[in-house]
């Protein structure tokens, strides 16, 4: 259950102790109640691209049904070679794209 997303945003971090990639960008959800988690897919396909899902945990209370941003991230650490691009899935979706990939050394 979110209503957007927006501002996603992946880097390829070589700078020391060691290379990972962080992914992250804004979910916008119905209630502060929803907290949204990156994970890698179990399912990665042929290509080079990175897939992650998008998972909603609701946590446990009562919320006022507000509508809010929330910021969503993952960080993979070790050398991920080359990455063309990371899709972003919710239920079985692709929600998110992200060609950009910002490299720092």
């Amino acid at each position: 259950m979110f209503i957007e997303c927006k501002t996603w945003t992946a880097q390829l971090d070589k700078m020391p102790p060691g290379t990972r990639l962080r992914v992250h960008g804004t979910i916008t959800v119905g209630h502060p109640g929803v907290v949204p988690v990156l994970v890698k897919r179990a399912i990665q396909d042929r290509s080079f691209a990175l897939a992650l899902e998008l998972e909603l945990k609701e946590e446990e209370g009562i919320f006022n049904q507000v509508v809010c941003d929330k910021e969503v991230r993952i960080e993979l650490p070790g050398e991920h070679g080359p990455i063309p691009k990371v899709d972003i899935f919710h239920d079985g979706k692709v929600i998110a794209t992200i060609t950009d990939i910002i490299e720092t050394h």
